[in-house]
């Protein structure tokens, strides 16, 4: 079975299609912060011909400790996003945690994400299946890449198969996550569009005690390997000052990063489309 394809706001991505990448900070910090993110992604993404999905959390519900930082909640949080949606004009990603978010974020994003960790909710899958906007689900780390079709039977039995299967590591040992490179084959199986979250993927979780730690100097190793092995999009945390961020800044790639690195996924790729993987 060969991926479908569909369109995201004016993005199509899938089937012939080229790689596509979401990319933002983790959480909305402010309005100011997400809005020059923004801008300054649209920018570098024109720049490089890669169609761009912005993502920022309005809640981060799975922090590691009561103390960190969530985000701005559901309404202040939508309101940013539909603002950034209007100046920009970008497609918009967002979380959702539960069922009585879904309605709100519908209204105003355009990928609703299922965490990685409620990748078998069941009512939560139904519910964004029904919304009728495009699924974007994290493969739970306690999952294999096969498990993952169960999560996506889910949505498309709402009769809504925009779904996007998205792998960020597997759990082994103790706050560690590996990627599996077979993963994405055997999800491409499933007919739908695959992307590589390379930055949660090379995120220790729990790794400082009461928050994450990271290695990002494994994010442009994973990414060209799996751009290689055949993604239809990566997906990426960028932030300005990751020493500062509020949420996952040890393993966000740096804004002054992104250009380098994405010409780089391109050109392997494109290889990959020639050598007939996608």
């Amino acid at each position: 079975m060969t991926p479908g394809g569909f369109n995201v706001g004016k993005i199509h991505i899938g089937l012939g299609a080229p790689l596509f990448v979401i990319a933002g900070p983790c959480v909305i910090e402010s309005e100011v912060h997400a809005t020059a993110m923004a801008e300054r992604l649209r920018g570098a993404a024109e720049e490089l011909g890669v169609p761009l999905i912005f993502k920022a959390s309005y809640d981060k519900a799975n922090r590691s400790s009561l103390s960190s930082y969530r985000g701005p909640g559901l309404q202040e949080g939508l309101r940013i996003l539909a603002n950034i949606k209007r100046k920009t004009g970008l497609p918009i990603l967002t979380d959702v945690h539960d069922v009585s978010q879904v309605g709100p974020v519908a209204e105003v994003c355009d990928v609703l994400q299922v965490p990685a960790f409620l990748s078998r909710q069941t009512d939560l899958l139904l519910a964004v299946g029904r919304s009728g906007r495009v699924a974007n689900i994290k493969k739970g780390q306690f999952l294999s890449p096969r498990e993952i079709g169960n999560a996506a039977e889910k949505v498309a039995s709402t009769g809504n198969e925009r779904i996007i299967l998205t792998e960020r590591g597997s759990s082994f040992g103790y706050q560690n996550l590996v990627v599996d490179m077979r993963s994405f084959p055997i999800m491409r199986k499933f007919g739908y569009p695959v992307v590589f979250d390379v930055t949660h993927s090379v995120q220790l979780p729990g790794g400082e005690g009461k928050s994450s730690s990271g290695q990002p100097e494994f994010i442009e190793p994973l990414a060209r390997a799996g751009a290689a092995v055949g993604i239809h999009g990566i997906f990426l945390e960028v932030h300005d000052n990751p020493a500062k961020a509020l949420s996952d800044g040890t393993n966000a790639l740096p804004f002054d990063q992104f250009r380098p690195l994405m010409r780089k996924i391109l050109q392997l790729s494109a290889l990959a489309r020639e050598w007939q993987i996608l």
